[in-house]
């Protein structure tokens, strides 16, 4: 090749596999003419994180995975090098693609005692096959990022938590579960994005920790990652001033971070890519097209996530860069793709989505994973209520089909009411409907896993919520993001508290498994919650 085509390697531009049919065309136009070295793939246009402001619906659509499949296979026949497909799966296919398998969220898997970190690994281990079925071979995952800021806007539940160690040995299980079935995995977002209240799609993040404060603990994970030879890292757009004589510039453009921190105090030699370069943290920066990928891969990254000026970023490099430097930062993408086998032509999509496994999988996370937080006698209370017939389940943002009453209602028959939005008439329906009951079973489903407006749980709901702690005896169980129970008020009234971290089927089944027989619950909180 010649430098100007191993420059194109280190681009990997976004493809949207629910696009039209001109930029599908698009896309084959630049692997053609510029050689580029991978793909990284999202849902649609809409879902782009940094497409947030538009509001634009994402469009479902049941053929996603077929319609990847048939992209995998039609770019890689454009290209002279075999490309490496990427996706950003850190909880599986299902975080990009309709109907493939899902698993439970990083900080779902955080709640596990130590002693079930090879469930990270089979999580890993899964996700890999899984990929392997579209004909990708490079997971952007898992984080490494410690959350110990309860109010991050975008690393929260994909985390494994806020403590370093469990957080380090669950990162390195699951990246050895990608290895095993032959997909490379990834670090991110280094030096680490847990400790930030700014979304660094939408701004620029700043971290004020001391190089030493980060050494005992944000970087923790990356280093066992390093020890443990992680094939990528991805650097992560955000400003540590103290790394960067007090300035702030992003990680992802500083030398300091990549080639004095990364580099050579941590003695990282493998693949650094960088976070997606259309993010508002960064792309923004500069007026001429192709300068912020220069600047990038000044910095010391490798690859370029989401470049949107391939034409001229490759000039820039070619203008700037030594050919030492070109050649270094090749090699090591050239080793990714050897390791991943794809030089060899095994490229193709192989096997098929083993859902069944999935399922077994989950159960077991669920049963492990489930956390009592409050009474050990939740079970008596509401046995107690059901022979005084004055026992009623209540379902918010759910309705009273969900899996968990239905698993219940043999055992324990009562009344079951619902209630899906924060409509004050039918608070007061429902208010006036539950005044004959002393004991209620309350199951809220939090609809979103990420904290902006309150998960969105409305105002009205919360309300009505804390009025029936204090007037009712109360056992709740809570499906969703731990961090909702923050602002959940008067939780202190309820006669119990469970938390379950996922509304999958197998996690109902096992929250109603373990009522029924108040059987021992292993998780633990995996982040500290201040109302409790």
């Amino acid at each position: 090749m010649t430098l100007e085509q191993k420059i194109g390697q280190f681009f990997f531009p976004a493809v949207f596999i629910n696009d039209t049919e001109e930029n599908i065309q698009e896309t084959e136009r630049l692997i053609k003419e510029h050689n580029i070295g991978g793909l990284t793939f999202f849902h649609s246009r809409a879902s782009a994180a940094t497409n947030y402001e538009s509001k634009k619906t994402v469009e479902h659509n049941d053929n996603s995975f077929e319609k990847l499949k048939e992209l995998i296979v039609r770019f890689q026949k454009c290209a002279t090098t075999p490309l490496l497909m990427s996706i950003d799966a850190e909880w599986g296919l299902a975080m990009r693609v309709e109907n493939t398998p899902q698993y439970p969220y990083a900080i779902s898997l955080g709640a596990l005692p130590e002693r079930y970190e090879y469930l990270a690994y089979e999580v890993g281990k899964r996700t890999g096959l899984d990929l392997k079925a579209a004909g990708i071979h490079y997971n952007l995952a898992p984080l490494a990022d410690i959350n110990n800021n309860p109010n991050n806007p975008v690393i929260g539940y994909r985390s494994f938590g806020q403590d370093k160690v469990k957080v380090s040995s669950f990162a390195t299980e699951y990246l050895r579960g990608l290895n095993e079935v032959g997909v490379l995995g990834c670090l991110k977002h280094f030096p680490g994005h847990g400790n930030t209240s700014v979304d660094s799609h939408l701004g620029l993040p700043i971290l004020e920790e001391t190089l030493e404060e980060l050494m005992e603990n944000e970087l923790i994970p990356f280093i066992k990652g390093i020890e443990n030879n992680v094939d990528s890292i991805m650097i992560g757009h955000l400003a540590i001033p103290a790394l960067n004589d007090g300035k702030n510039i992003s990680a992802t453009l500083s030398k300091n971070v990549i080639e004095n921190l990364l580099r050579k105090k941590l003695g990282y030699d493998g693949l650094v890519i960088s976070d997606a370069l259309n993010m508002h943290s960064v792309s923004k920066l500069y007026e001429t097209k192709g300068e912020l990928e220069w600047e990038a891969f000044n910095a010391g990254n490798d690859v370029l996530c989401f470049p949107i000026n391939i034409a001229e970023g490759i000039q820039e490099i070619l203008k700037n860069a030594s050919p030492e430097r070109i050649e270094a930062s090749y090699n090591r993408l050239l080793k990714c793709k050897q390791k991943a086998g794809i030089l060899d032509g095994n490229f193709a999509p192989e096997g098929v989505f083993d859902f069944e496994s999935t399922s077994i999988l989950n159960r077991l996370i669920a049963d492990k994973s489930t956390t009592r937080i409050k009474d050990n006698n939740n079970s008596l209370h509401l046995f107690e209520a059901k022979n005084n017939e004055k026992l009623a389940k209540l379902s918010l943002y759910n309705n009273t089909h969900n899996i968990f009453f239905k698993s219940l209602s043999i055992v324990l028959p009562s009344p079951k009411f619902d209630l899906e939005s924060g409509d004050t008439v039918a608070i007061e329906i429902l208010t006036e409907k539950l005044k004959d009951f002393d004991t209620l079973l309350v199951s809220l489903f939090v609809p979103k896993a990420k904290p902006l407006n309150n998960f969105d749980m409305d105002a009205t709901t919360l309300a009505f919520l804390g009025e029936l702690f204090s007037n009712k005896k109360c056992i709740l169980y809570v499906f969703g993001n731990p961090y909702a129970l923050q602002v959940i008020p008067n939780l202190k009234s309820t006669v119990g508290i469970m938390h379950v971290y996922q509304d999958f089927r197998e996690f109902q089944e096992s929250a109603a498994r373990q009522l029924l027989r108040n059987s021992k619950c292993r998780g633990s909180l995996p982040v500290a919650i201040n109302s409790i």
